[in-house]
């Protein structure tokens, strides 16, 4: 039974060491290329630096630096992508872009310098058996039409005949055993030194992200300060005075209850009314802070009742989308409020797109129009606003607005599913 098992899995055994053995040449393909590269900055430094003396060498230096930094980068990515993000210096996509904006030259510049040899062994490493395989598959093609002296033959052994020759391309079978236990071991032990020079121990990461952290901490007290201010005002400018006129109401009614009772009346019917008011501007309040239909209908169902009631016409898409943590939920709810609010009043756009999906680690909510563009922060608190109630969760917004539109306002929130 085991036996059977085990021819069964053989073909899928086979694909997948060849898929790793690709992946893994393909890794060292590009190291060798991203080596060349860095002999190429080498030799830049070398002439740049001692021309920053008279002054001519800052803008070749300033190139060099850009093109060590954009080459370090992306030889990271790559190595992250081979290892799984597990090296030493492992971060999030979030604190790799934190690194390009503030990781210290010199760990670019020592890569650069690292590189150049590493990369290149590396590529040489499986170079040899990988020439080995071609010369002995393709053997028969051509070597009858070689002079007799020249018989290269990574086999070890003259062909002189075409039986020979036929034999050769088994040769192919130990070089390809020595290739498929090289590869990975060079190719781990090139990005494992890429994350190592580049990430470090992350110390620079971490102290970028610390930052960041503490400007987002400022931006929620901010948001969470101007949410206060909005909703004691709503409460001031509205409910209070309503409830302060049914109080005074209420005072006159009960003055004139015994004199006028049908005037009693018609005012407490009045204060009645204005009770209503309140009431519903209570309620106003309560859905500002967190809307039942969140609760009632979930985020997809909110959505829906939002693209309802907007003036343009609008169209709602939902992707794989989860229930997130509620306060997730309320601000992308909010966020997509004002970007259709802001589509409504400012934009002249005549269709308004809304999609809404998550991918396992944030929720994606996207608004689109089509509308005369050129939508920015300066023209009013609409678009500020959904940046700093997405910044108090540690998320992102990205707002695309040309002139002449269309406008996309992209919102990502993470959170845990």
């Amino acid at each position: 039974m085991r036996a059977a098992e085990v021819l069964r899995s053989g073909p899928g055994i086979l694909r997948r060491n060849f898929l790793r053995t690709r992946r893994n040449l393909d890794y060292l393909r590009g190291a060798a290329g991203s080596a060349i590269f860095s002999w190429t900055l080498v030799v830049g430094l070398s002439f740049a630096v001692p021309l920053c003396v008279v002054g001519i060498g800052i803008p070749l230096l300033s190139k060099v630096v850009r093109a060590a930094r954009t080459s370090s980068s992306r030889d990271l990515e790559r190595s992250r992508l081979l290892t799984g993000g597990g090296g030493p210096g492992a971060t999030t996509e979030r604190a790799d872009a934190l690194r390009r904006r503030t990781a210290p030259t010199s760990q670019d510049i020592g890569w650069t310098a690292v590189n150049a040899t590493a990369g290149l062994l590396a590529g040489a490493v499986v170079f040899v058996p990988a020439v080995a395989v071609v010369s002995c598959l393709t053997v028969p093609l051509w070597w009858w039409a070689l002079p007799d002296p020249m018989v290269p033959n990574p086999a070890l052994y003259p062909v002189d005949s075409w039986p020979v020759a036929l034999v050769t391309p088994l040769a192919a079978v130990p070089y390809l055993a020595l290739l498929a236990f090289l590869a990975p071991r060079a190719a781990a032990f090139h990005a494992r030194l890429a994350e190592r020079v580049l990430a470090g121990d992350g110390r620079a990461v971490l102290a970028a992200r610390l930052a960041e952290v503490t400007a987002s901490r400022a931006e929620a007290l901010e948001a969470h300060a101007a949410e206060l201010r909005r909703i004691e005002r709503a409460l001031h400018d509205g409910t209070q005075n309503r409830l302060v006129a049914v109080r005074l109401h209420l005072g006159i009614a009960e003055r004139l209850l015994e004199g006028d009772p049908a005037k009693a009346r018609r005012i407490v019917e009045v204060a009645q009314m204005a009770s209503e008011e309140a009431l519903a501007d209570l309620r106003d309040v309560v859905r500002s802070i967190y809307p039942p239909v969140l609760s009632d209908r979930g985020l997809a169902g909110a959505v829906t009742a939002l693209t309802a009631r907007c003036p343009v016409p609008c169209t709602l898409r939902v992707g794989e989308l989860e229930r997130a943590p509620a306060a997730v939920e309320v601000a992308a709810y909010f966020a997509v409020s004002e970007a259709l609010t802001n589509a409504a009043k400012h934009s002249g756009a005549t269709r308004v797109e809304v999609l809404l999906r998550t991918d396992g680690r944030a929720l994606h909510a996207t608004v689109s129009d089509d509308g005369r563009g050129g939508a920015a922060e300066e023209h009013g608190s609409g678009i500020a606003g959904i940046r700093q109630r997405v910044a108090a969760f540690d998320g992102t917004t990205e707002v695309t607005s040309p002139p002449g539109g269309p406008t996309t306002i992209r919102v990502e929130l993470p959170c845990a599913f």
